[in-house]
C-alpha cells in the first residue's frame, strides 16, 4: 500500500468485521494506517460469536499489502475493550484514533420493549463507547494527541419509531463525545460523532410495513458503507486537528453538519410565573417553535445524491 492520509497512525475499528466497520478498516489500511480489526462476530441482535468476520477483513488488508490485527473481544466487557487498545501498543507500538462503531439492534416499539433489549442495546453502543475511550486515554494523555470517531445516529438525533433504546443510546454517545472533547482538548485530544445513513445488516433487520417506508428502504440500499469511511479516515488524521466536539453524517456523497440543542425563545415575567399564566402566556408564544413529531426520513426525505 502506497503512502497516504493516516501513514504510520494506529486505528482501532470496534464491529470492523463487516459493514460500515469492515469498510472503515480496509480504507484506514489503505490510506497508511495499522488497523486493529475488533469484531467478536456476533449477530444484528447481540447474539452468538464468530471469529471469521474480524480474521477475513484482517486478512483482506494483509493481501493487499497493509498492516491488520484481528480482535474478537466484546466491548462491553471493560477488560475486553481494554484488550482492544493493548492489542494496538503490543502490536503496532501506539494507538492514534479509536473508532466505536460496534453496535446491535433489538427494535421495539415502546409498550413492548423489554428490560432485556433496553440493556443489551445501551451496553454495547453507549457502554461499550465508553469502556473503549476509556481505556485509550492515557494513551493519549501520555502522547498529547488521538481522535475518538463516535457512530451516532440520527434515530436519536431526530427520532425514529420502535427505537427507544437505540435512540437513548447513540444520542448518549453525543453527549459522551462532547464531554470528553471539552475533557481532553487542552491536550491535544480530540472527539467527534458521525451518523451514517448506509445499508447493513442492521438495517435490513427492520421490516418495512408501508410503501412509504419500503421506498425508504431502496433509497437505503444506493447508500453503500464505503461511503461513510473517507470521513472516518480524515478525522483520524492529522488533516483534523482543528476539528473536535462536532456532529456529522454521510449520506451516500453528502457529508451534514448538525446543530446542537440550543436556546431559541425566552419569556419573561417579573412576577414568576404559575401553571396559569404558562397556560395562558408562554404557551401561545411558544407554540409556534415547538418541534413537531418527525422521524429521520421526514427530514431527509428526499433522494440521496
Amino acid at each position: 500500500m502506497g503512502t497516504g492520509i493516516l501513514e504510520g497512525r494506529v486505528v482501532a475499528v470496534t464491529g470492523g468485521g463487516r459493514g460500515i466497520g469492515r469498510e472503515i478498516a480496509l480504507l484506514c489500511a489503505r490510506e497508511g494506517a495499522a488497523v486493529v480489526v475488533n469484531d467478536p462476530g456476533v449477530s444484528a441482535d447481540g447474539e452468538g460469536g464468530d471469529t471469521g468476520p474480524a480474521a477475513q477483513t484482517v486478512a483482506d488488508i494483509q493481501a493487499a499489502g497493509g498492516r491488520g490485527h484481528a480482535n474478537t473481544a466484546s466491548v462491553t466487557d471493560p477488560a475486553g475493550a481494554a484488550s482492544i487498545v493493548e492489542d494496538a501498543v503490543s502490536h503496532f507500538g501506539r494507538i492514534d484514533a479509536v473508532v466505536n462503531n460496534a453496535g446491535i439492534l433489538r427494535d421495539r416499539i415502546w409498550h413492548k420493549m423489554s428490560h432485556a433489549d433496553w440493556s443489551a442495546v445501551i451496553d454495547v453502543h453507549l457502554n461499550g463507547a465508553f469502556n473503549v475511550s476509556k481505556a485509550a486515554t492515557p494513551h493519549f494523555r501520555d502522547q498529547g494527541s488521538g481522535s475518538f470517531i463516535h457512530f451516532t445516529s440520527t434515530s436519536g438525533l431526530i427520532g425514529n419509531l420502535g427505537q427507544a433504546n437505540y435512540s437513548a443510546a447513540k444520542l448518549g454517545i453525543v453527549g459522551l463525545s462532547q464531554s470528553i472533547a471539552l475533557d481532553m482538548a487542552r491536550i491535544g485530544v480530540r472527539s467527534n460523532c458521525i451518523a451514517p445513513f448506509a445499508w447493513s445488516r442492521m438495517i435490513e433487520t427492520i421490516p418495512p410495513t408501508t410503501p412509504e417506508e419500503i421506498a425508504r428502504v431502496e433509497r437505503m440500499k444506493t447508500m453503500s458503507a464505503d461511503k461513510i469511511a473517507p470521513l472516518v479516515a480524515f478525522l483520524a488524521s492529522n488533516a483534523s486537528a482543528e476539528v473536535t466536539n462536532q456532529i456529522f453524517a454521510v449520506r451516500k456523497n453528502e457529508i451534514f453538519l448538525f446543530s446542537k440543542p440550543r436556546p431559541i425563545r425566552s419569556m419573561h415575567r417579573s412576577e414568576g410565573w404559575t401553571a396559569e399564566t404558562i397556560a395562558s402566556d408562554l404557551l401561545p408564544a411558544f407554540r409556534v417553535d415547538f418541534g413537531a413529531l418527525q422521524r429521520s426520513s421526514d427530514i431527509f426525505s428526499w433522494d440521496p445524491a
